[in-house]
């Protein structure tokens, strides 16, 4: 049987996929996708998200914004927490910090997703963290707002070891992309051996990102496949292996049920 995948992170309600949606859906379900999770990234985004998920059985939704969307487009907290209420919508994210892209006082990045651990922990829902040049400041933010008590995976991961050990000190998982498989990711491939199989996940963050044999190409959710079995190879585990332990904790994080099917025909 082939093993059922996850991609725990993608971004399928852009408009990159827009014209073959349905098409890349069958050959996610031909690669052994059993279940993904879109994470939205404007609040503008959060309908077309929550109606993509309320097409597909095993698709799953998350609210957020990006940490690199402008200052202005943070939510307000009620808007975040309704929009969290919805079954289909399982996250909240994808958040968190980023001082590569953005430029100034960063401190309204650092209040937006201290608004987001604050609705996590309202809702019980877990959140998607995106971390880039501010390893430092997120690992203490998510202490000082206790975001241990919703849990966390720190996604598309590429930070040092020691990050790793800290986040998952915390409770958090960690979720590897494409970047794992590229050549020049040595560093990365070496903390990729040392995460505990129960605190790992896959994902593509598609259209971005895509795996070695398919870099440079849109990516897409089938192409989990890719660094599912690259991480196996990496970690000397059999690939049916990690397929179903990343599966199992993909639905433990986001408090999903045991999926009957692969997809809602």
């Amino acid at each position: 049987m082939t093993p059922k995948l996850v991609d725990s992170h993608c971004h399928l309600d852009f408009e990159d996929f827009a014209d073959d949606r349905a098409e890349l859906l069958q050959r996610a379900r031909e690669a052994g996708v059993g279940s993904i999770l879109i994470a939205a990234v404007r609040q503008p985004d959060w309908g077309r998200v929550r109606a993509l998920a309320e097409a597909e059985a095993e698709i799953w939704g998350a609210a957020g914004v990006h940490p690199n969307e402008p200052v202005a487009e943070t939510p307000s907290y009620r808007d975040l927490l309704a929009a969290l209420d919805h079954e289909k919508i399982v996250a909240v994210g994808e958040t968190g910090l980023d001082y590569f892209r953005s430029e100034g006082d960063l401190a309204w990045q650092q209040e937006r997703l201290a608004l987001h651990v604050a609705a996590g922990r309202e809702t019980g829902k877990p959140i998607i963290i995106h971390t880039r040049e501010a390893a430092a400041d997120t690992l203490a933010l998510l202490r000082s707002e206790n975001a241990r008590d919703c849990g966390a995976v720190i996604h598309c991961f590429t930070e040092s070891l020691d990050f790793a050990r800290q986040a998952m000190d915390l409770g958090f998982y960690i979720s590897f992309s494409g970047i794992v498989t590229f050549k020049n990711a040595r560093d990365l491939q070496e903390v990729a051996k040392f995460i505990p199989l129960d605190r790992l996940l896959i994902e593509t963050d598609a259209p971005y990102l895509a795996p070695v044999p398919m870099r440079g190409k849109r990516n897409e959710p089938g192409f989990v496949a890719y660094v599912a079995r690259f991480l196996a190879d990496l970690r000397g585990e059999d690939l049916d292996t990690l397929a179903t332990v990343t599966s199992q904790n993909f639905r433990r994080l986001f408090h999903l049920p045991e999926p009957e099917c692969a997809y809602a025909s």
